[in-house]
């Protein structure tokens, strides 16, 4: 039985779901959910609002924190208080550098546009091939 189960979202709907999963499958464990602040890039979408703002790490807790606001409306009817944490970078890097401290990683198989993953690839593709830890990817 998985103690400390990571949970990347990005407000993504099958993120909410790789969440959901979570909460049903392990309901004794620690669930962590982490936010990834993407490298501000003018080919990466979300990031390129954060590249035109004063104070990047402020606007990034702050789209982190609706997020999270989020995840927390989906773990409420579980009795479950979730953790949560943000990281900055490549996406799938920062899953598999966080990944080292947990039993188990839970992943949403896609997010995000076509021209993000055109552009990025795919995450969860990266994060089964590199984890220290199992990965469940939830469709």
């Amino acid at each position: 039985m998985s103690k400390r189960v990571l949970v990347p979202i990005d407000g993504s709907e099958m993120a909410e779901r790789a969440l959901e999963y979570a909460l049903e499958t392990h309901p004794e464990a620690e669930i962590t959910v982490l936010h990834i602040a993407g490298v501000p890039s003018p080919m990466m979408g979300d990031s390129t609002g954060l590249a035109l703002e004063i104070d990047i790490e402020g606007a990034a807790e702050e789209r982190a924190a609706e997020i999270f606001d989020r995840a927390r409306e989906i773990a409420e009817p579980h009795g479950v208080d979730l953790e949560t944490d943000v990281s900055w970078g490549s996406p799938a890097k920062a899953i598999v550098d966080r990944a080292e401290g947990f039993d188990a990683v839970v992943v949403g198989s896609h997010s995000g546009s076509l021209a993000d993953r055109l552009f990025v690839g795919n995450v969860a593709q990266k994060v089964v091939r590199h984890s220290p830890v199992p990965v469940t990817v939830v469709r």
